[in-house]
């Protein structure tokens, strides 16, 4: 790679929700653009933690026990093992980290299981 990644160039080839696409690799770890809308499914990622990235927009993390609110600039680290179901009520556009091969809605599976590893 020899040339700077720009966010919102990428971004513009993404048109459908909860389809994270990989931008980038560093060693092991995934950086992928995603637009979400609307609610996701309940699901939980046992072998790894999963980072959320705010570029634009806001959006919620619900657990079981508390909710989590994310702004445009913010950053939170969900915990591996722990079952939680992302939310957005308008478009938002986040960059996710992390390792090679996660499926996005972990060992829950589902209508909203994206394919893995698409480059864009």
């Amino acid at each position: 790679m020899s040339q700077p990644i720009n966010f919102q160039a990428k971004l513009n080839l993404i048109s459908e929700h909860w389809s994270p696409k990989v931008i980038a690799e560093m060693n092991d770890y995934q950086f992928k653009l995603v637009k979400i809308q609307g609610e996701f499914t309940w699901h939980h990622h046992s072998d790894t933690d999963e980072t959320f990235i705010v570029l634009e927009g806001s959006m919620s993390i619900v657990f079981k026990d508390q909710t989590v609110h994310l702004s445009e600039g913010d950053m939170f680290v969900v915990p591996r093992g722990k079952e939680h179901k992302p939310f957005a009520e308008n478009e938002c556009k986040v960059l996710l980290v992390e390792p090679r091969g996660v499926i996005n809605t972990g060992e829950a599976g589902g209508v909203l299981t994206a394919e893995n590893d698409v480059w864009i």
